[in-house]
């Protein structure tokens, strides 16, 4: 099999390498080409053009930053044209309806459409220990699922185009809601004089407890945030993207709102491209100026 990888940047090179180990031919674009060198010297080929990695694989791997960037890279006139009879399988985190359109795109194109966005982040990448959700039909599901597997163990389908879409903005949701409030427990004990390892003790044995506190607890602690696994511009785009499709429901959207008014904060402290434990730092910044 060969396949074309679109976009090779925090989580598409590792993921793109984890190929070249499985003897997977692959065909790499990034729009910065600088970026294409490690999977060059790693056995890959590299093209300048999109549509020239389309045009020369079976299927075609999207792990581009957003929905504009995929119309930029695969529904531009010359790749347009080289999408019929070819797969095209969209693994970036994009809004359901966004998925639904670019199917739509594809479909008109000739080609065929599927979404498997993926929960983890790098070293999930590295082990083959990522969570793969699939959007699609039994069939292609069916047909793509030992490509899955490349990237974690148990691929599940979702649901047809939009489901698993929403699925991975549900968790993403989570992980910013999740760590904020973390951060806010984190920094009242540390205020009341509560010695921090008491506090972890405690919650690690109630139901409270997920693993990824302990996960960033340390670099909330130190105030590190450099090496970012996932920077807290990504989950704040993330974030955006979970409010724009939810607004279209009856949700009470207050709560993440005020997620990513703290978000919002730790970017402007220039924490764009650090850890999103950076939260923690906007957290304290809130509360040291009250």
């Amino acid at each position: 099999m060969k396949v074309a990888f679109l976009g090779t940047g925090l989580m598409g090179l590792p993921m793109a390498q984890r190929l070249l180990e499985a003897n997977v031919q692959v065909i790499a674009y990034n729009r910065t080409p600088e970026k294409l060198e490690p999977l060059k010297a790693a056995g890959a080929e590299v093209v300048t053009r999109p549509y020239q990695a389309i045009n020369a694989a079976d299927c075609t791997i999207l792990m581009l930053s957003n929905a504009g960037a995929i119309y930029s890279v695969l529904l531009s006139d010359r790749s347009w044209q080289t999408v019929a009879g070819r797969s095209i399988i969209q693994m970036g985190t994009i809004t359901p309806t966004e998925s639904k359109e670019i199917r739509d795109a594809v479909v008109a194109a000739g080609g065929e459409y599927l979404e498997a966005p993926v929960l983890g982040s790098i070293p999930e990448v590295k082990d083959g220990k990522l969570i793969v959700m699939v959007g699609a039909h039994q069939e292609q599901y069916q047909r793509h699922l030992e490509l899955f597997k490349h990237f974690g163990p148990e691929p599940l389908l979702v649901g047809p185009v939009g489901s698993a879409s929403a699925l991975k903005l549900a968790l993403n949701q989570l992980i910013a809601s999740l760590t904020t409030a973390f951060g806010l427990s984190l920094g009242f004990a540390q205020h009341q004089g509560i010695n921090v390892d008491l506090f972890m003790y405690v919650l690690r044995q109630s139901a409270l407890y997920a693993p990824t506190f302990d996960k960033k607890l340390q670099r909330m602690l130190e105030g590190n945030y450099a090496n970012a696994n996932f920077p807290t511009k990504h989950l704040m785009k993330d974030v955006d993207l979970f409010i724009a499709e939810a607004k279209s429901t009856s949700l009470n959207l207050s709560s993440i709102e005020g997620v990513r008014d703290i978000i919002d904060m730790a970017m402007k402290m220039s924490f764009s491209d650090g850890d999103y434990s950076s939260i923690f730092s906007a957290i304290n910044a809130s509360t040291d100026g009250a």
